[in-house]
């Protein structure tokens, strides 16, 4: 039983370890990911949605010091008890989810690695197991250090925590997971190629013949089956090849403007998915560098999902020698962690993506 008790307490410390920092490297993404289960729709805890960044932070960074808590074995009564309540509380959220099909990607690994529901409601499954393991067996849970140290380690393990946190919120993840990181091509990863697989479906079709209801199952040719036809139902039996990047569309007063910004030679873009909530003193060192990057021949475009009137009010504002076009909000949050946010790109490919913070690090 002991060497079990080692065998889960590694596998245990360590997913949680690795989880925590994973989501601690960009907990604005985490956040968002809270907001989807706070909405109407899946937990109708709206009243959440102004704090999920800082539950998120403090959600994240508890899971990767409990994560080395139990490596280290401090206070294994209460580690235990934490990591019992925690995957407790997982566990019903990713088989909600799972069940009722309410987030399609729990958000557990972050970008790093995506898991289907069920994945991840697997994963917590096998999770719960190992922490029941520690949880009834704690007494065998001993220190692997002096237990002198283990208050130290456990206060710079938050301190760095936090730390960390901070400068990934003030720049960019460290770590960029997702399809818009920096020398990846746009409109390439948009593309679907020719000999892409196709995805498969699966018809049941159903007549009702002599009576009774008669279910023909084909892949897609209308069946030769005689009778009154009364329904059919289309099931996906195998997925298709889906690009990296599938709903990045960039509209000006309803035309899809895409193909005519992405590829332009070179483009300096400002991302702002939320104008009336954006940090206005980042468009200070906008207005600036802006004009630097018209003056050397840069496309000049700004993306946001906000209304006209709020673009009005910040052009105004800051005196903007711009235009903004609009793209869906989920999108822009994904290109860039920051509102706003700055990218150049050349022919399509992303050279350069900075936090407002760090505009002066541009270069044109």
């Amino acid at each position: 039983m002991k060497l079990l008790v080692g065998i889960s307490r590694v596998l245990v410390g360590v997913l949680f370890i690795f989880s925590g920092f994973i989501k601690l490297n960009d907990p604005l993404g985490f956040s968002y990911k809270l907001q989807e289960y706070f909405s109407p729709e899946v937990l109708g805890l709206e009243f959440l949605v102004p704090y999920s960044l800082v539950i998120a932070i403090i959600l994240v960074v508890f899971e990767l010091v409990v994560g080395i808590m139990i490596l280290i074995g401090y206070l294994p009564k209460f580690t235990v008890w934490s990591l019992l309540l925690m995957i407790v509380f997982f566990t019903f959220l990713t088989f909600y989810s799972a069940y009722f099909n309410k987030v399609t990607d729990c958000g557990c690994f972050g970008d790093a690695i995506p898991l289907t529901p069920w994945q991840s409601f697997i994963k917590d499954v096998i999770l719960l197991i190992f922490i029941l393991i520690l949880f009834f067996n704690r007494k065998l849970i001993t220190p692997v250090l002096n237990p002198i140290s283990h208050r130290w380690i456990i206060f710079l393990s938050f301190m760095l925590s936090f730390w960390f946190c901070y400068h990934v919120l003030m720049h960019l993840p460290v770590l960029d997971f997702r399809a818009y990181k920096i020398g990846n091509n746009i409109p390439e990863l948009m593309e679907v190629p020719e000999d892409a697989q196709k995805a498969v479906y699966e018809y049941e079709w159903t007549f009702l013949h002599n009576g009774e209801e008669v279910t023909v199952t084909t892949d897609g040719s209308y069946p030769n089956q005689e009778g009154e036809f009364v329904e059919v139902q289309t099931t996906m039996v195998e997925e298709g090849y889906v690009p990296p990047i599938q709903d990045f569309e960039i509209e000006k007063d309803g035309e899809v403007m895409t193909s005519q910004i992405l590829n332009a030679e070179k483009l300096f873009m400002v991302v702002a998915y939320d104008l009336s909530h954006t940090e206005q003193e980042g468009f200070k060192a906008i207005q600036k560098l802006a004009a630097e990057a018209d003056e050397k021949g840069y496309k000049v475009v700004g993306l946001t999902a906000s209304n006209d009137a709020d673009q009005e009010k910040i052009i105004n504002k800051f005196k903007l020698d711009f235009e903004f076009y609009q793209v869906d909000k989920k999108v822009l949050q994904t290109i860039v962690r920051s509102n706003p946010g700055l990218l150049v790109l050349e022919s399509g490919t992303i050279t350069q993506k900075k936090h407002w913070f760090d505009a002066e690090d541009i270069k044109l």
